[in-house]
């Protein structure tokens, strides 16, 4: 699929088969090439780690077309209780998100995504063998908990290879497949179910979770510097971590893409019941997620060719802004009387494409400080955005009234609060530029 691409989505990324990880500071193009190395190239390097975060997505959006069926067969409590089997992945990955960073700093990214991709497998297996409900929603949060490194380690990984502008750059492209499986994920559980029961939904996630493991196995070279593994001391770990916590450039950030992901796992708690069953879209439930999804892929692939050129900052702060102001429209139409489903869907596919402005950058400006620890920050960072949003997404999914009322409060509060928190990390200054040279040093224009 990457291949039929046209070459200059390719172009402006520079080569990262050919060169080796680099200190932190350093900006590639200011490194001479190193030896060729038989590793793999950009375009399936970029495949790879959206397809790994791909599959903790798979985990989510794949079983929402079956919440109802699952709820009813194995006797859940009422009708919000379905949203469980979501929300409880969600809480489970934002804990198992604090594990893996430290781990990866030690011995490597490689083998840690392994253990997580094998966890994630085995726990599918249980899912396909469970027999109550309970049950299954334990199972649901230990698979949540084991797949935190698919979460975290893409984004170290990448951070190994680039910083700055470029590396959100490269975060937008991974995106850009990324947002691949949501769109296509309800129908793919859609499907499933009209040839057989919702069991096999766990056994295509364990199919392309195998699948995955192998392509990892045989194609990912460790990206870890050697000067930069870090000893696993409880000391040196609580370090790392408080570092992560009090960097002001950083935390204000991190607070802001979580507080918007929460809005927007809010969403996704409770989307089958709105928009299937409130604003009536039935059985096109899927197709019109899908839809959805697709413009947040947009707006990362745009982010990615205007982001060098602009700079994260400028991007993302913009992307803001107009998020609160949609967000400001949707409180108002949805307390409009008999607000009509293609407003609602209107004002949310805006929104959802303007995430796409501020994920990816506020990813890569928030990882920026922590080269030489960007395992440790991955996870510190991911932990308080998923168990954030795990926690705050499953108070707006259960907060679910039967109308859009309570998600567009949410997603105004989250923007404004995000607002006031990325102020705080800019101190007060926001549509800064940064330029990031060869040295660990940063110029500001």
């Amino acid at each position: 699929m990457l291949a039929a691409l046209p070459p200059f989505l390719w172009n402006p990324i520079l080569p990262l088969a050919n060169r080796a990880p680099l200190p932190h500071g350093h900006d590639m193009a200011a490194i001479p090439d190193s030896p060729p190395r038989p590793v793999i190239g950009e375009r399936e390097f970029v495949a790879m780690m959206a397809l790994v975060q791909a599959l903790q997505a798979l985990a989510i959006d794949v079983m929402l077309p079956a919440l109802g069926i699952i709820s009813a067969e194995l006797g859940a409590g009422g009708p919000n209780h379905r949203q469980l089997i979501v929300g409880v992945f969600l809480m489970g990955a934002g804990l198992g998100a604090l594990v893996p960073g430290s781990l990866a700093d030690r011995f490597g990214r490689r083998p840690v995504l392994m253990t997580s991709l094998a966890l994630y497998i085995m726990t599918a297996i249980g899912c396909i063998l469970i027999r109550d409900f309970e049950g299954l929603v334990a199972l649901r949060f230990l698979q949540g908990f084991g797949s935190g490194g698919l979460a975290v380690l893409p984004p170290a990984i990448i951070r190994d290879r680039l910083e700055g502008d470029r590396m959100a750059r490269l975060q937008s492209l991974v995106a850009v497949v990324f947002m691949v499986v949501p769109m296509l994920a309800p129908s793919l559980g859609q499907a499933v179910l009209l040839v057989a029961d919702w069991r096999w939904i766990f056994v295509v996630i364990t199919v392309l979770g195998i699948a995955m493991l192998v392509w990892v196995w045989l194609r990912l070279p460790e990206t870890l510097h050697p000067e930069f593994r870090q000893a696993i001391r409880p000391r040196t770990i609580a370090a790392n971590m408080g570092r992560v916590l009090t960097t002001r450039a950083a935390i204000g950030y991190v607070i802001g893409s979580a507080l918007v992901m929460s809005a927007m796992w809010g969403f996704i708690n409770s989307c089958q019941q709105l928009i299937a069953e409130h604003f009536g879209a039935g059985k096109a439930f899927p197709l019109v997620f899908g839809g959805l999804a697709l413009s947040m892929s947009i707006a990362n692939f745009c982010n990615s060719r205007i982001v060098e050129r602009f700079g994260a900052r400028r991007v993302s702060h913009t992307a803001l802004l107009a998020y609160i102001a949609i967000s400001s429209l949707q409180v108002f139409a949805a307390f409009a009387p008999h607000q009509p489903m293609w407003q609602f869907l209107l004002l949310m596919g805006s929104n959802m494409c303007l995430m796409g402005f501020i994920g990816a950058n506020f990813t890569a400006i928030s990882l920026q400080p922590f080269g030489e620890i960007a395992g440790a920050a991955a996870s510190v960072q991911t932990f308080l955005r998923m168990i954030t949003a795990s926690t705050i997404g499953a108070l707006i999914g259960q907060a679910y009234d039967g109308s859009a009322r309570p998600l567009a409060l949410a997603l105004l509060a989250a923007g404004t609060v995000t607002l006031l928190a990325v102020l705080f990390s800019e101190k007060g200054r926001l549509f800064r530029r940064l330029h990031y040279p060869a040295t660990s040093q940063m110029t500001q224009v």
